[in-house]
């Protein structure tokens, strides 16, 4: 995590430096009231007579120290922030960048709402630590080390008290700080429990209130939170113990010090001021301690939330940039027709992590402008099998080829920019409808995203909306109903204009009617893009070019409509639960 300083190393140098002299007048301040109590008032030099002359001049001169610290001080405060500020941002772009390249199964194995609290809360908390380390552990260091060297010049016997007193706050210190530290990451994980089952909820919430589950996700979420709370109560309460015990201490050391200052006082060989400044001294150096107490805490806690940052920063994304694209496609050029969005499947096998394999040795064409429907039972592995060509997965057997090229070659900008994919579950953004379009295509004109949503026949309900294309959608597109959802995710992907559309069950909210004119219009703007379509119903792909039959992660047949009625049980099945056997 260092390594995010040293862009910022000249603020982490002034912000100690200027603590050095905010903690330095803080140390000159006890002696020199020394000076007013025993010279200006009690007179000890000068046969029991104070000076006023003294009190005001030595009085002035604490003030102007006193400001000269608190410039010292705030100037220490704003390059500390300044540093630790800017730490946090670089970190934190840096995290959500490398969660960005992140592979759906990367994804699923953190967590979303894990990840949340890496990006937010790990990173505050690594924040404070740097803050804490550039100023708050210079000042305390420089009030200890000073506050004995200042109290042994007073006495020796004061330092000895001192040096008395540290070993038992350290021993408190070091006792339960060692119980603390190991629950800091249990906080963490269970914070991470309590984000999963809120971003859960919030994103679920129709269905909790359409099943009437609120009671449920209430008694879920308290137990979440009850374990945080649990886990956070268990480090307060030893911290709680810790402090009156150190307290005890400083009191006892107090104590000590009046008690070794009065028979010092009696001796002649030391002053009353001088008594005043080393219990000051002495306050200065067991609170400096006890800061440093409460400081190896957020240390500890700072410390199991970099180490669950750096789990994130040093994963490495397993679906990655290829290489030899180029050097490949100059040597399938000349056998390769100038159409593009030619796709092929060449014994491909797959299986999710810790899962049987959903896909087995399947081995298809697709050409270059072709519209193929795939259509197969629920589980069959249809979307993950089109989930491979833009690499959202990649292949555990056999290869996936666009225009010739293994995708695993690709670099994924240049892949992904030659495909549209459009899901069934229609993700939608906090913007308005023309924004939404527009993540298709940056710079998009206007006229070319009324065509596109034309095209997806989304204008018709877009022209009833107050502000036309400008209406708001609210957060997840909550404000529009599924079929409107759907069509505008559709002309995202239209708008694209890439060689490859890929429809994944995307139409399943619209009415037959509304689909066919859809692919009726896709066909005859685009006949030179490769159309791939999803579906549940066979009435969606029976105007394809060909037809894929998937069971069980194998293509069990292809053919036209026409062709698969006669040929494929399977096929003959779903036409006749759906169809009741009439065209």
């Amino acid at each position: 995590m260092l390594k995010y300083l040293k862009k910022y190393w000249f603020y982490v140098l002034l912000a100690p430096l200027f603590m050095l002299g905010e903690a330095g007048m803080d140390l000159l301040q006890p002696k020199l009231m020394a000076t007013i109590v025993d010279e200006g008032v009690l007179g000890v030099s000068n046969g029991g007579v104070g000076d006023l002359q003294i009190v005001i001049g030595v009085g002035i001169r604490m003030i102007l120290l006193i400001f000269l610290g608190a410039v010292c001080g705030v100037l220490s405060g704003v390059f500390a922030n300044l540093a630790a500020q800017n730490f946090a941002n670089d970190v934190r772009k840096d995290a959500f960048d490398h969660i960005m390249h992140f592979s759906f199964a990367q994804t699923d194995r953190f967590t979303t709402g894990s990840l949340i609290t890496r990006v937010t809360n790990d990173v505050t908390q690594i924040q404070n630590m740097i803050q804490m380390a550039i100023r708050g552990y210079v000042r305390t260091m420089i009030l200890l080390v000073g506050g004995v060297i200042f109290m042994m010049e007073l006495h020796l016997s004061f330092g000895r008290v001192v040096l008395c007193a540290m070993p038992f706050i350290l021993l408190i210190m070091i006792g339960f700080l060692s119980r603390v530290t190991p629950k800091f990451g249990l906080l963490q994980e269970r914070l991470d429990d309590v984000n999963n089952v809120v971003q859960e909820n919030v994103a679920g919430n129709r269905v909790v209130k359409a099943y009437v589950q609120e009671e449920r996700e209430k008694k879920r979420f308290g137990e979440a939170n009850g374990r945080l709370v649990d886990t956070q109560l268990s480090i307060l309460l030893l911290l709680n113990y810790m402090t009156p015990l150190m307290n005890i201490v400083l009191n006892m050391a107090v104590i000590a010090v009046i008690r070794v200052g009065s028979i010092q006082a009696g001796k002649m060989e030391v002053s009353p001021g001088n008594i005043m400044a080393a219990i000051t001294y002495l306050s200065q150096i067991l609170n400096a301690l006890m800061r440093l107490g409460m400081m190896f805490q957020n240390v500890s806690r700072g410390m199991a939330s970099s180490k669950r940052l750096k789990e994130v920063i040093d994963t490495v994304p397993e679906i990655c940039d290829g290489v030899g694209y180029e050097e490949k496609a100059k040597e399938l050029k000349a056998s390769l027709p100038e159409k593009r969005g030619r796709v092929e499947f060449r014994d491909v096998s797959f299986a999710y992590e810790g899962r049987n394999s959903v896909l087995d040795h399947c081995s298809v064409k697709i050409e270059a402008g072709e519209t193929v429907g795939i259509l197969g039972m629920t589980g069959s592995g249809k979307t993950t099998l089109v989930n491979l060509i833009p690499r959202f997965y990649d292949v555990t057997g056999g290869e996936v080829l666009v225009d010739g090229v293994d995708v695993r070659d690709y670099k994924l900008e240049d892949l992904r920019s030659r495909i549209a994919y459009s899901m069934q579950k229609s993700e939608l953004f906090l913007a308005s409808i023309e924004e939404n379009i527009s993540w298709g295509k940056v710079g998009a004109t206007k006229e070319e995203l009324i065509d596109a949503a034309t095209i997806a026949q989304a204008m018709e309900f877009i022209e009833t909306k107050e502000n036309g294309m400008k209406e708001e959608v609210s957060q997840s597109g909550h404000s529009l109903s599924g079929g409107q959802k759907q069509r505008v995710a559709i002309a995202r992907a239209v708008v694209k204009e890439a060689e490859i559309l890929i429809f994944d069950d995307s139409t399943s909210a619209l009415d037959l009617r509304t689909e066919s004119n859809l692919y009726h219009a896709l066909k005859e703007r685009y006949p030179e893009r490769t159309k791939i379509i999803i579906a549940q119903r066979v009435a969606s792909v029976k105007d394809a070019d060909r037809i894929l039959v998937l069971d069980e992660g194998c293509i069990a047949a292809s053919g036209t409509h026409e062709e698969l009625l006669e040929s494929s049980p399977i096929y003959k099945d779903i036409y006749d639960s759906q169809m009741g056997g009439d065209d």
